[in-house]
């Protein structure tokens, strides 16, 4: 579905991707891990076209993005931290993407979930970290894209919302959605995860399907199947 061929891109002298190929299939959730500053961000927000590469190809269902702008429509993203006016109220927010996408919200799964409705008088300014993450949630879902591009989604959220996204995740990828996750909780995405790409200063390091993974480093949990794996792969 997402092919990415040969990435380079590089914010004055510091390389952030350096020659990232990779594909992404429907039907699977992928984990991008790494440490602080591997590239993660960088490489999403190069698929969603907010960073232009400086070399390089993405193709969206074979077709590639560049200075195209309709594939977006295919893609719902939860960004680690949404930017939104500060005066505008919640239910002024959802009407306006949905006027701006053109299209009625499909899926209210997560509005009712979280119980955003009842806050909609509630202007952006006055929500806690968690709300705010659980509206960028609301919003990623909200017209059933066939990719969701998450961003460290369950930073800032209680136990019980993040709960809810877990469930959420699950469902849409039972549904053939892909879903490409950006984390630093290694329980989560051991929970959720078919594939594990681990990038490190701007290069992948592997990308293996978690059971592949477990069953060469002998280990039943990814964070100790990362930390064999590291600790005998050199970066």
């Amino acid at each position: 579905m997402i092919a990415v061929e040969g990435l380079k891109k590089s914010f004055s002298r510091l390389e952030v991707l350096k020659n990232v190929s990779c594909g992404f299939e429907a039907g699977g959730v992928v984990s991008i891990l790494g440490p602080n500053a591997s590239g993660k961000t960088t490489l999403i927000k190069s698929i969603l076209g907010m960073v232009i590469p400086d070399s390089g190809n993405i193709l969206f269902k074979g077709r590639p993005v560049l200075n195209t702008f309709d594939y977006k429509s295919y893609i719902g993203y939860m960004p680690q931290i949404g930017h939104y006016p500060d005066n505008m109220q919640i239910g002024q927010l959802f009407k306006m993407v949905v006027d701006i996408r053109q299209q009625e919200a499909s899926d209210t799964d997560l509005l009712k979930t979280f119980r955003l409705e009842s806050m909609y008088q509630k202007t952006m300014r006055t929500l806690s970290g968690g709300t705010l993450q659980k509206v960028s949630a609301a919003l990623a879902f909200m017209f059933s894209p066939d990719v969701l591009i998450l961003d460290e989604p369950s930073a800032g959220l209680d136990p019980l919302a993040a709960e809810a996204l877990k469930e959420k995740i699950l469902a849409e990828r039972a549904k053939g959605k892909l879903v490409l996750v950006t984390s630093h909780i290694l329980s989560e995405a051991d929970e959720i995860s078919d594939h594990i790409l681990y990038l490190f200063e701007g290069r992948i390091e592997f990308y293996k399907t978690l059971p592949d993974l477990k069953a060469e480093t002998g280990e039943q949990k990814l964070s100790r199947a990362l930390t064999r794996l590291l600790s005998t792969t050199p970066c």
